[in-house]
């Protein structure tokens, strides 16, 4: 056997292992035999949920991971000659080695300088009437995270204006909600609100980074949208002919309320880290804290002192030291990482 002794890192809520709703629905699932390749009754129970969850009668798709799930959700709202619109600082654009333009067979991305992730409707307009001749791609998604990178959120008030802004533009909307979850818990509404009521139409629901082992969900709001998407899943490898597996652990998050609970948590450990920090002479928090996310500006050297110290973290938005809190995520151990960021970077 080998030994998992890594102590608890703060480097990315993809370290955490899976939490024991999801844990246990998948041990429920493992038991006799089910149809494939989403024919089963927990892949229904999984859709129902969803659907009683966001107040509306949705299409529900199921993925490996978040990128596909982004990449193939873009390709169904595009064809090759369009242009998506997203943070220059976006997933999409940063860290999905080109997937969205592979699986759309040529859309460009095309990005908005943002300082915090966030795009403004102001700018999504001047973009995306910028050119409109036939030598450039024709606009066709904005396409937005929730949170975004730097750990901001989009309020209510500011979807229903990119919503508002992308409809008057002919756009589709997208988000990338890899932590969804973070932003519901952060601000305290529903799935609903922070969807399609406000004007969202495909969102990408993430359970990867909440406390399950694998599983995103693509939920279209307009079934239109979804014509033939689970032709494009099958293609893309995406088809998982034991899904109920993909299934099982959303049914376990979902009934017993754990997405939202262990967003809540992530939460109050990235807020407790920045309430320690808040107001140290020689530190600076890069972006207030909304979700599960801390980014800390300190000089080279002193983060340097950090990692000698047993610390993970990345450094890849603005040079800051970035720490990422999960479902698992201990008070005990944030408060070891403030200790050691007073005593070594102050």
């Amino acid at each position: 056997m080998v030994a998992n002794d890594m102590e608890q890192q703060c480097a990315s809520d993809n370290y955490s292992g899976i939490c024991p709703e999801a844990w246990e629905a998948m041990r429920e699932a493992n038991t006799g035999h089910a149809l494939p390749y989403g024919d089963d009754a927990w892949t229904a129970r999984a859709s129902e949920l969803f659907r009683d969850l966001f107040e509306t009668d949705c299409e529900v798709f199921f993925a490996f991971n978040g990128t596909a799930a982004n990449s193939l959700a873009l390709s169904a709202l595009c064809q090759s000659y369009h242009g998506v619109i997203c943070a220059a600082s976006s997933h999409v654009e940063t860290d999905e080695c080109g997937a969205p333009e592979f699986f759309s067979n040529g859309s460009k991305l095309l990005t908005l300088p943002s300082a915090d992730g966030k795009i403004a409707p102001e700018a999504l307009r001047e973009l995306a009437l910028r050119r409109s001749d036939i030598h450039f791609p024709r606009m066709r998604v904005a396409t937005i995270s929730q949170s975004t990178e730097t750990g901001r959120v989009y309020t209510v008030a500011e979807l229903e204006a990119l919503a508002e802004t992308s409809r008057e533009l002919g756009l589709l909307l997208h988000m990338d909600g890899a932590r969804f979850a973070n932003a519901c818990a952060s601000l305290e509404r529903s799935p609903a609100e922070l969807t399609w009521k406000a004007g969202v139409n495909v969102l990408c629901f993430g359970g990867t980074k909440n406390g399950m082992a694998v599983g995103e969900a693509v939920i279209f709001f307009n079934k239109e949208l979804a014509a033939d998407f689970d032709y494009r899943c099958k293609q893309a490898g995406q088809l998982a002919s034991k899904m109920r597996f993909l299934a099982a652990p959303w049914v376990g998050m979902l009934e017993s309320g754990a997405w939202l609970r262990n967003a809540r948590h992530a939460n109050r450990c990235a807020r407790h880290l920045a309430t320690r920090l808040e107001g140290v002479q020689g530190i600076e928090l890069l972006f207030p804290v909304e979700a599960n996310a801390v980014f800390l500006k300190a000089p080279a050297e002193k983060l340097e002192l950090l990692r000698a110290a047993g610390w993970r973290f990345y450094t890849f938005i603005g040079g800051g030291a970035r720490f990422m809190f999960s479902w698992d995520s201990t008070v005990e151990r944030v408060d070891a990482l403030a200790d050691d960021v007073l005593r070594l970077c102050c």
